[in-house]
């Protein structure tokens, strides 16, 4: 890991050499209020000036996004001005005239590491529900002071009849830092859904949802009963579309919350900026939500375009043209990414990016291989004497032991890297920063893991 000072040089480089905007990941016109920095949190400033307010910062990553949204508060004046508003000075000046910014070598670590630790927030986590009774998890940014550990047990999500028979002392359970029902941070917050995959649930990849929160996201994962690990195992309600219903519910869900005068989401919550994250099956809910007006972007976590469609269907198939990000796993046998994820970033509209990470495989991105001693759910069911009914259920065994076992690499060594791709991406699409930082090629080697990653416009 590079140490701080040397990271915050680099970063200091790139931010030179940047200029803010807030535009709409879409169609790149100007879609957002002006963005006002202060010590803790991002606030829409109604006016069209930019303010800036970085003494408290304590953590170089929110110094790094200040930077990058408002330079002009450097004191260097050698970038482009930005075009949508003056910048606050102490008397009114001519605007200097335009050079271009100086050539700098940028630490490639640096840039593919800007977001693989915890942000500024402390967690907050809640629990909701949607009409229909579906439960939904929410991480939201908290209170500064906010501490504590959050936990779950996977088999509290298995039918009671199972659960009894899962006695083996392995771990089973995944620990984060979060506090429950913590007051929410001052500021509004753009919004990410979450979709899991199948025999999963909201809960899923906490090692990503609640990391978003730290950088300053509402993350809003629902469970989908066509397809969560409670439902496979019972009796599933719903189809794909019912899921891509379920998602969008969520997202009305926190919009009344955040108009709601008594809910801890009161007036926290910018619904003008909202992107959709889906896992496996979750990547074809999200891409079917993507075609609501209020979704501004996707990204697709060892995914496709077709996955979880009817294979019955003779209709085209509808892809929103709307900015995506398909990250794959190049070990995944579930969704193979040659065959299926690869595919769908050429053939989905651009902009589009394609990250697919070596030694991952397809629950590199959730939390269940951390269970069973590293062998996943499916180790914890064999270490409970249940190997007999998994080798009936071959398809569920592959599905849950993808990505867990030898010759693939241990999930800490992948976490690091989706979790900064998927910030990085966030925050260039809500306009947090003024360019994606750490998400272009120069960054392909500077991980412990080789990434290939490609690019459209």
């Amino acid at each position: 890991m590079l140490g701080i000072e040397p990271r915050w040089r680099a970063l200091q480089a790139l931010a030179s050499a940047t200029r803010p905007h807030r535009h709409s990941p879409e169609t790149g016109e100007s879609r957002h209020p002006t963005v006002r920095v202060t010590r803790n949190r991002w606030e829409k400033w109604p006016a069209g000036t930019l303010f800036c307010d970085i003494r408290g910062m304590r953590r170089l990553a929110i110094c790094l996004s200040s930077v990058l949204l408002i330079a002009a508060c450097g004191g260097d004046d050698s970038s482009s001005p930005t075009t949508d508003g003056p910048v606050a000075t102490d008397a009114e000046t001519t605007a200097a005239p335009v050079t271009e910014a100086p050539s700098t070598t940028i630490d490639p670590v640096a840039l593919a590491t800007a977001y693989s630790e915890p942000g500024e927030f402390p967690v907050g986590v809640t629990t909701l529900q949607l009409a229909a009774g579906n439960q939904v998890e929410i991480w939201y940014p908290a209170v500064e002071g906010s501490s504590g550990t959050e936990s779950y047990d996977m088999r509290d999500f298995v039918p009671e009849a199972i659960k009894n028979l899962l006695t083996a002392d392995v771990p089973a359970v995944y620990e984060y830092a979060a506090q429950r029902d913590a007051d929410v941070a001052d500021g509004q917050f753009p919004v990410v859904l979450f979709s899991h995959g199948f025999s999963g649930m909201r809960l899923q990849s906490t090692f990503l949802t609640s990391h978003l929160a730290s950088w300053g996201m509402i993350v809003v994962s629902t469970d989908h009963w066509s397809r969560d690990l409670f439902h496979v195992l019972s009796a599933p309600v719903g189809d794909r579309e019912s899921a891509v219903g379920e998602l969008l519910a969520s997202l009305d869900l926190i919009i009344a919350e955040g108009a709601s005068t008594t809910s801890r989401f009161s007036g926290r919550v910018d619904d003008t900026r909202v992107v959709a994250v889906g896992h496996s099956a979750g990547g074809g809910t999200i891409l079917g939500a993507a075609s609501d007006e209020r979704v501004d972007g996707y990204v697709s976590l060892a995914s496709g375009v077709g996955i979880g469609r009817d294979t019955d269907t003779t209709a085209p198939l509808e892809l929103p043209a709307k900015p995506s990000f398909f990250m794959a796993g190049a070990l995944d046998g579930v969704t193979p990414p040659d065959t299926v994820t690869r595919p769908a970033y050429e053939q989905v509209p651009g902009p589009s990016r394609l990250w697919v990470i070596d030694g991952v495989g397809h629950n590199g991105f959730d939390d269940f291989c951390t269970f069973g001693n590293g062998t996943g759910i499916i180790g914890v069911a064999e270490a409970s004497g249940l190997g007999p009914l998994l080798e009936a259920q071959p398809q569920l065994k592959t599905l849950g032991e993808d990505g867990c076992l030898p010759p693939a690499a241990p999930v800490a060594d992948a976490f690091p890297i989706i979790r900064h791709a998927v910030t990085a991406q966030l925050r260039a699409w809500f306009g947090i920063d003024a360019s994606p930082v750490g998400l272009g090629p120069e960054v392909a080697g500077a991980y412990s893991l080789a990434v290939e990653i490609a690019e459209k416009a």
